[in-house]
């Protein structure tokens, strides 16, 4: 696996945007994105939502060292509609995105190069409805700790950014938390300078 960045680009609400081209309509639908079994409820949606549409073909990638991904041309000619869509989604260097883009058939055909032209010129629409953001790559990391630990462990936490993802505080307390990787030297540091702390990897 290659080396994680320090931070991923991703967009952080849905968006929408339609392109027109001979008749045809295509609406591109933009999803933020956390697990591949998000996919099918979006596109079941779409396919309820637009059960006249021909195709419903999508691409996303997934995942902080972006090597998950998946492209569908849903019956339109290979490699027309799902790859134009995801180097939309790359050029931006993007991740944990899904971009769905419906086809309405207008009646005339529009060949190879029409078709990729609109399902890359809706989906590149669609990104530019919406902010694109930047985030932390998150290492998770568990802490054991005696419950007087408890103001210094948050005041750290908090300090640095990091995310608590669970917790479970009683006379001893369990915490998972996200620690920016850009800053994890650092606060492990902290962390195990600590009395009676135990830190490890999730």
């Amino acid at each position: 696996m290659s080396e994680l960045p320090d931070f991923f680009f991703t967009i952080q609400q849905p968006a929408f945007a339609e392109f027109k081209d001979r008749g045809s309509k295509f609406l591109a639908y933009a999803y933020p994105l956390t697990s591949k079994e998000q996919v099918k409820e979006y596109i079941a949606q779409l396919k309820k939502e637009h059960a006249k549409a021909v195709h419903h073909c999508f691409a996303y990638r997934l995942g902080m060292d972006k090597t998950e991904f998946r492209v569908s041309d849903d019956g339109e000619p290979s490699g027309t509609a799902g790859r134009p869509i995801l180097r939309q989604i790359d050029s931006r260097q993007l991740t944990n995105v899904l971009i769905i883009v419906v086809r309405y058939f207008g009646g005339t055909l529009l060949g190879v190069p029409g078709l990729i032209n609109a399902y890359k010129s809706a989906a590149a629409l669609a990104l530019q409805m919406v902010p694109i953001i930047q985030c932390p790559v998150l290492l998770q990391y568990e802490l054991h700790f005696n419950y007087t630990a408890m103001n210094v462990v948050l005041l750290i936490t908090k300090q640095y950014n990091c995310t608590i993802i669970q917790q479970d505080t009683q006379l001893f307390c369990y915490m998972k938390i996200g620690i920016p990787k850009a800053r994890m030297s650092e606060v492990l540091f902290k962390l195990n300078d600590l009395p009676g702390i135990e830190v490890k990897t999730a």
